[in-house]
């Protein structure tokens, strides 16, 4: 299975055929958004980075915080928990992907969906 099997989108993007199943990687509810607007399969709260981790990471306004903040996540997802849904995403993907993560994030590639794609990749490879 390649990367081609996980797919990025916002919630807030219309859900297309190709989605697969649909994963919300962000800890709380999308602001605004129904439950059936949204699509979502599943919701997999224990990958998400901890409230002190993501709290620490939006008080710099700066932008200068994110490889420290990659890296505080990283340990994250090696704890039991966050593993454990780690492998969660790798199955349902091997279980015949296409999977969607689903983010309610403005900006993508400073977030926490990243990391989380390129451990999922990862644990691919190492399967």
């Amino acid at each position: 299975m390649g990367s081609s099997d996980v797919r990025v989108r916002r919630v807030y993007e219309p859900k297309e055929d190709g989605d697969g199943t649909r994963v919300l990687v962000d800890r709380l509810w999308p602001r605004g958004e129904s439950k059936e607007k949204a699509a979502i399969d599943k919701w997999l709260k224990d990958i998400t980075p901890s409230n002190e981790l993501r709290d620490w990471y939006h008080e710099d306004r700066t932008g200068t915080r994110y490889d420290e903040f990659v890296e505080r996540y990283r340990t994250e997802l090696a704890d039991p928990v966050h593993t454990a849904a780690v492998h969660e995403l790798v199955e349902l993907v091997r279980a015949g992907g296409p999977v969607t993560l689903v983010t309610a994030v403005k900006d993508v590639p400073h977030s926490h969906v990243p990391v989380i794609v390129d451990q999922l990749e990862h644990e691919l490879r190492r399967r």
